[in-house]
């Protein structure tokens, strides 16, 4: 049974509020939507703090970005919204935040795309990275556009995420399982190397995902995630400098400065 637009209005103010709980949003950041139906869009306004919404402080806007009803102004990043519902009609709710360490991971200008948690592997696939945009502008979206039809969740460089979903707690989850991975990745690299999976088992759990209810259109491109033994990765996604290599580039500066 479809909800009524209340229920949808206290749904987005609940997400809001576990998004500002878990610190993946400061002070008056990110936007959550819900496609109502096919000419309207419920939407969190501008200038206000997601963790303390009231679900009147909500605004009702047409697929245009025109805003229909409501005491509060849109946010100005509704056409990252617009184009997202455009391009997947089975997309319901769409939620953009900046959850710290997969937002550290885009502005290092880096994917979430190592094949490490079975779990991930099932749900997201990976994470791909879009290309910078101004927020606010159309260009925000710009380099979205190849990647929205083929994944659920996005990094967006030097700026957060966006994850989406057939509702708006499948879209909340997804950005939940981003941020989740990304922690776990980071400790990983802290600890000398993330170890990816082989391909053979990334493929058996890409296979299985019939079996978990998830949707198969959603594999991204060929080679994503990244296994072990893909030829362009290696299987190691690291930043770490072990002791040999800084010895080896101290000699290799001294040398070239003439003092070794």
């Amino acid at each position: 049974m479809a909800k009524t637009e209340r229920e949808y209005r206290e749904d987005i103010v609940q997400i809001g509020q576990l998004m500002f709980q878990k610190d993946w949003v400061a002070a008056n950041d990110g936007n959550i939507t819900i496609r109502l139906d096919a000419d309207r869009i419920l939407a969190t306004p501008t200038g206000v703090c997601k963790g303390m919404m009231h679900p009147d402080d909500l605004i009702v806007m047409d697929t245009q970005g025109n805003k229909i009803s409501g005491r509060a102004q849109g946010t100005t990043e509704i056409g990252m919204h617009l184009t997202v519902y455009k391009m997947r009609p089975d997309i319901k709710a769409v939620v953009h935040a900046h959850p710290p360490v997969a937002t550290g991971y885009a502005t290092a200008g880096r994917s979430l795309d190592q094949a490490l948690l079975p779990e991930v592997i099932i749900g997201l696939g990976c994470v791909p990275l879009a290309d910078y945009g101004l927020p606010g502008t159309p260009a925000l979206t710009e380099g979205m556009l190849p990647l929205i039809p083929k994944y659920d969740a996005l990094l967006m460089a030097n700026h957060g995420a966006v994850c989406y979903g057939e509702d708006v707690y499948k879209a909340y989850f997804r950005m939940e399982t981003m941020e989740h991975f990304a922690r776990i990745a980071l400790v990983a690299e802290l600890l000398g190397g993330a170890k990816s999976l082989p391909r053979r088992e990334v493929d058996k759990l890409l296979d299985a995902r019939t079996r978990y209810g998830v949707k198969a259109r959603n594999t991204g491109e060929p080679g994503c995630p990244v296994a072990s033994d893909d030829s362009s990765q290696g299987g190691e996604s690291r930043f770490y400098v072990t002791r040999a290599e800084l010895i080896a580039l101290v000699d290799e500066a001294l040398k070239a400065r003439g003092l070794a």
